[in-house]
């Protein structure tokens, strides 16, 4: 039985221009590996409402459960809310238990509860909150959709509480080859490997170092015992030259 697919959305201009790297879909990725859940495509929006909806009903459409990054602070362009509102037809407002939340927090930091800070209490109709250990302002779950900060360490805590709730399938096991030749010598031989075990995905990624070409070669699956007989198999063809 295939596994449970998912799909991410990284929300912000900050991303688009450069001046922020992302960490989230990297975490994510390696998370979804562990619990079973492929994660089989990624995209990026800027911070625009339009961009978001769309992305959103694609994406939800087509894989069980989708993951957004980004957006749900108190400034202005935080507009991921009102846009997950909009893709799913429902309306949004500050919601009492969100509120509460909130309060607390800034209470207990001496900090004032102000009508920007009141803008991460908003939350679309029907949906879930998402426990965010870390700085308190929650996530809500709407349908497949986890909305989520860009913040990586509350991103990493969101991921954390959704997880266990959702259902997995066999964890994605990855080993790595070094082959010391260039990538011409190897794609006859890797092309034969790939065709008979076409339960695995095999990647090639060349690298140059000291003049000298080589590649990376990645082998991932669910089958360990697939794995190794792959990976044994390409080191037989270039004995001495694979590490």
């Amino acid at each position: 039985m295939p596994n449970p697919t998912a799909a991410m959305l990284v929300i912000g201009d900050e991303i688009l221009s450069g001046r922020t790297r992302d960490a989230n879909m990297h975490h994510l990725a390696q998370e979804l590996a562990r619990a079973g859940i492929d994660l089989r495509e990624v995209r990026i929006v800027a911070d625009d409402e339009e961009a978001i909806v769309a992305a959103v009903n694609a994406l939800r459409s087509r894989w069980q459960t989708v993951f957004t990054s980004g957006g749900i602070g108190p400034t202005h362009d935080d507009i991921t809310a009102d846009a997950i509102a909009r893709a799913f037809g429902v309306g949004i407002g500050v919601r009492d238990d969100a509120r509460a939340i909130l309060a607390a927090r800034y209470e207990k930091m001496g900090t004032e509860l102000n009508e920007a800070r009141l803008r991460m209490a908003r939350i679309p109709d029907g949906a879930t909150l998402i426990e965010n250990p870390v700085s308190g302002a929650p996530g809500f779950t709407l349908g497949n959709v986890h909305v989520m900060a860009g913040v990586p360490a509350v991103f990493q805590a969101m991921v954390a509480s959704v997880l266990p709730g959702l259902t997995g399938g066999t964890p994605l096991i990855s080993r790595g080859l070094r082959v010391e030749r260039p990538e011409g010598d190897i794609a006859g031989p890797l092309a034969e490997i790939a065709s008979d075990y076409p339960a695995l995905s095999i990647g090639s990624y060349p690298f140059i170092q000291q003049g000298r070409y080589g590649a990376n070669i990645v082998f991932r699956g669910t089958d360990a015992a697939e794995i190794e007989a792959a990976m044994a198999r390409l080191a037989s063809v270039f004995p001495g030259e694979t590490r």
